[in-house]
């Protein structure tokens, strides 16, 4: 049903006054989680359907990309790019397939956390790299768990590319922008924002239809 998503409620009114602490920590001690095996098979069976579509595509990546709806939509208006959608949900991924993706796009069932690392051990270097409506994680007790205030960030960055993240709380946005501001020294700014065209997400379509406001931070990593 269209229009009953819930508002984010969070004690939380601004940007976490541990995340300039905290991004510093990650950044000085590496991630060292062991990476698990069927990410290693999912990620070599994506860099595979890239190689052979066109090994030299300029690469983005849809992270979290759910039922696939983003992924499908950037595949079309970025046809001489290749783009994988990535998601740890098996059951998101299995209602994706459906869709008729093009020879341009694949899906990965894979934990986003190796995943990244991953690709920033191979030197990958993307395009473009979006975080469409990541779980917020409202609770003030969780900037850990939010992207920004994960060990995994200074992976996620390394990647490069015109990062794109957004979300129905401006909070995560305004975290986002100073976490990575911090983190690069370069200029990112949060902003309220409204798509032009078709939501890219189900969650963009339902929040829309709910009245949510929504935001997001995009920033040229190089």
């Amino acid at each position: 049903m269209e229009g009953n998503s819930r508002f984010i409620r969070s004690a939380q009114g601004e940007p976490h006054a541990d995340l300039p602490e905290l991004v510093r920590r990650h950044f000085a001690h590496p991630f060292r989680k062991p990476i698990l095996d069927y990410n290693r098979q999912a990620y070599a069976a994506a860099l595979a359907a890239r190689a052979g579509w066109n090994p030299k595509a300029p690469l983005i990546l849809d992270a979290g990309c759910g039922v696939g709806w983003s992924t499908l939509r950037l595949a079309e208006d970025y046809p001489d790019h290749f783009v994988i959608g990535v998601d740890q949900s098996s059951d998101r991924i299995e209602r994706g397939k459906p869709l008729a993706l093009p020879g341009n796009a694949v899906f990965a069932r894979a934990d986003l956390v190796d995943f990244w690392r991953l690709l920033q051990a191979d030197g990958v270097r993307l395009a473009r790299h979006y975080l469409l409506y990541p779980n917020p994680w409202p609770k003030i007790g969780h900037l850990a768990r939010r992207w920004h205030g994960h060990a995994i960030f200074p992976s996620l960055l390394a990647l490069g590319g015109v990062l794109e993240c957004r979300s129905n709380w401006s909070v995560y946005i305004d975290e986002m922008a100073l976490a990575i501001a911090l983190a690069t020294g370069r200029p990112a700014v949060g902003e309220a924002w409204q798509p032009s065209g078709e939501p890219l997400t189900p969650f963009e379509k339902k929040y829309l239809a709910s009245g949510h406001a929504l935001h997001r931070v995009v920033v040229d990593l190089g």
